[in-house]
């Protein structure tokens, strides 16, 4: 019997309404992906103890900070941790993360001005992930 690759997934590209907006962004490339994998919803700030809405949140100066100046940093760091407890528990070698995310973004982030300027960067979760050989990929290389 051939098992299916367990891939990590950011849970808002699967439909799921966990942004900070309370909105999910179902990504059709990656609901497609489950025919060849086994995808495995995640949501880092969820998981590090944020709410559904939040304010957003970008990363400057390496802190994660909503725009009124909180640090939420420690949130985002624990949430990453879970989703690296995740990987090695389902064996995950690849995740799709929601791009320019604080959290998920890969390559690219917003620069914390709050300006929708990208920089380039990863979220804390893609930079944990990254640097336990976790392949990543966004929503738009699918």
């Amino acid at each position: 019997m051939n098992e299916k690759e367990n891939v990590l997934v950011s849970a808002c590209l699967l439909g799921v309404a966990c942004r900070y907006d309370g909105c999910p962004k179902p990504c059709k490339s990656v609901l497609d992906l489950k025919e060849k994998y086994n995808l495995i919803p995640v949501c880092p700030e969820i998981f590090g103890g944020l709410a559904t809405p939040r304010p957003p949140c970008e990363i400057k100066n390496g802190r994660v900070v909503t725009k009124a100046g909180e640090d939420k940093t420690e949130f985002y760091e624990r949430g990453a941790n879970e989703v690296l407890k995740l990987a090695k528990i389902f064996n995950a070698k690849k995740a799709i993360l929601k791009e320019n995310s604080p959290s998920c973004g890969h390559g690219h982030i917003y620069d914390g001005s709050f300006t929708r300027t990208l920089v380039n960067g990863n979220g804390i979760t893609a930079g944990l992930l990254e640097a336990n050989e976790i392949e990543i990929r966004g929503e738009s290389e699918c």
